[in-house]
């Protein structure tokens, strides 16, 4: 005769065990059944950190959570640290396995041991049940388990291959915005089968957030009504016993900007990025007119519009990007209007790319960074696809790199990235994007912003973050400095920048008297621009060095 518990665990059942059921039992079964809230109040333990094994006690918030899982399909909630988001969704799964027949569910996290101690939360609360409520163990372990009425719990790290060639009622995403970009992109672009082949699956997203990521994306389509996902969204003052007093001596044990992050939920990029953190929260993306092969377009091209193509070439092995971003300059702002990024094509293809780009908009004006094997792309682009419009870049001793003719000395088919170009591109890129001169739509490209950072003497992306979009940026605010740029559009953006800061400095002056005394500054510097500008000549025209 089989043992009535499993593998001589007291508190689990094993299968084929007879119930002598009560009508109290009976009842309360029922009730169980039909409730969920009822369920969770009642029978539901977990350990508390204080008081150690409790009854599930919900707040307000967590109720809410109970009957949006429910009723809806798909869920993404951004909630504050330590407010028992992941403790509720456990408890949810746990009334569903229990009371459905044959489901299979997947609680993923970050990693793989987050995602195994969460399953363990949901065995303990099973343990604790009462022998009418449970099923018979017939798997249990600490990756999986599998009841007697066939449900069955895998626990592990979010990853592409995670949940492949298996189908999922429920698919619980713990910490998502923790999950690298990339690991998060392949996920779904393999999970969607899965999702997509029932009619009642349903993907619960639980995060506190992390900068500018793929969770940050779902949660403003959500908020957008651009996506099917319900938002819930907790402030960290729901939470019963955190009032100012509580803010304070947690601020003072962290630091502001973690307290803004994890207990504020503000979706706070890296620390000392190029551009203002104010400014990087108001920067709003839109999701492309439409997207094919890795391009994404966000405006068609206007006829007799002039177009700059900045592209920057990776080794297509999968990990730096090959990126373009197409800039429309026919007037300021200036504005992204198409952007390509593929991290595994062959330099060999990307002249084609940059091509086919560059000739559907108006033939676009094209600057190819050539550090490194961009110098075989832009010769490809040039000498063998014959591309017209394609920018070549002189010396000129210590005035460096300028766009010139090709029949200069020194002439190089594209921007090599110097410290000098480098400096004169972020300084202006900050400018430009503070001053709304350039309108940023494509979320990769804002994504990129917010982890490019300051690291010694020069800006770069933060540790495991990618800046190839970025830098596209930095070599189009270089070229904008360029005269050559003002004989291409008819636009001088050094009087444009002086011209803002004289203003912004007249505005802030009036209201305490300004005299005019009819001298004009003979120098003068931008706020966060390591330049020097000083006339040129005509008083209205000035120049940096």
């Amino acid at each position: 005769m089989a043992s009535a518990n499993y593998l001589g665990n007291p508190n689990l059942k094993n299968v084929a065990q007879k119930i002598n059921w009560t009508e109290e039992n009976l009842t309360a079964y029922m009730l169980c059944k039909e409730d969920s809230e009822h369920f969770i109040r009642n029978f539901v333990k977990i350990i508390h950190v204080d008081r150690g094994l409790v009854s599930f006690e919900m707040y307000d918030y967590q109720k809410d959570m109970i009957h949006k899982f429910t009723d809806n399909r798909f869920v993404i909630c951004k909630m504050p640290r330590q407010t028992g988001k992941s403790t509720t969704i456990i408890a949810f799964l746990l009334h569903y396995i229990l009371f459905n027949e044959s489901v299979n569910v997947a609680i993923l996290a970050n990693k793989g041991a987050v995602a195994r101690e969460l399953l363990s939360r949901l065995q303990l609360a099973y343990e604790h049940l009462p022998k009418w409520l449970q099923q018979g163990a017939v798997v249990w372990n600490k990756g999986n388990i599998e009841v007697e009425n066939g449900s069955k719990v895998i626990a592990a790290a979010t990853s592409s291959s995670a949940v492949r060639g298996s189908s999922f009622n429920i698919i619980f995403l713990d910490e998502f915005a923790h999950v690298p970009q990339n690991i998060a992109e392949q996920f779904f672009t393999s999970v969607y089968p899965t999702i997509s082949a029932g009619e009642s699956t349903k993907v619960l997203i639980v995060s506190t957030p992390l900068g500018l990521n793929m969770f940050y994306k779902m949660w403003i389509d959500a908020e957008e009504k651009r996506n099917d996902y319900v938002p819930i969204e907790v402030h960290w003052s729901e939470m019963p016993g955190r009032d100012g007093k509580w803010k304070e001596e947690t601020i003072r044990n962290t630091s502001e900007v973690q307290f803004t992050q994890e207990f504020e939920c503000e979706f706070v990029g890296s620390t000392y990025t190029l551009i203002a953190p104010s400014k990087l929260r108001t920067m709003v993306f839109k999701n492309p007119i439409h997207s094919n092969n890795n391009l994404d377009v966000y405006e068609e091209p206007i006829k007799n519009h002039t177009y700059a193509l900045i592209a920057d070439t990776a080794q297509g092995k999968g990990v730096d990007y090959s990126a373009l971003n197409v800039i429309d300059v026919s007037e300021m702002p200036y504005k992204q209007v198409a952007k390509y990024r593929d991290n595994t094509i062959s330099p060999m293809l990307y002249p084609n790319i940059i091509y086919n780009v560059g000739n559907k908009y108006n033939c676009a004006h094209v600057l190819v960074e050539v550090n490194d094997i961009g110098s075989q792309v832009a010769d490809t682009l040039h000498y063998d696809l014959e591309y017209e419009n394609i920018m070549m870049v002189t010396m000129h001793g210590r005035n460096g790199q300028q766009i010139g003719s090709g029949f200069s000395k020194n002439v190089s088919m594209g921007i090599r990235t110097t410290k000098q170009v480098k400096r004169i591109g972020c300084a202006t890129l900050k400018d430009l994007i503070e001053r709304d001169n350039l309108i940023i739509e494509d979320f990769d490209t804002i994504s990129e912003l917010t982890t490019f950072i300051g690291k010694s003497t020069s800006w770069e992306a933060d540790d495991g973050a990618h800046d190839d979009l970025v830098m596209t940026m930095v070599l189009f605010s270089w070229l904008v400095q360029q005269r050559y740029f003002k004989e291409l559009t008819d636009q001088d953006i050094r009087e444009k920048m002086f011209a803002e800061q004289m203003k912004l400095i007249e505005e802030e002056l009036v209201p305490f008297g300004y005299i005019e005394d009819g001298n004009d500054p003979d120098e003068f510097q931008i706020p966060g621009d390591t330049n020097v500008w000083k006339p040129a000549g005509d008083k209205n025209q000035y120049e940096y060095f």
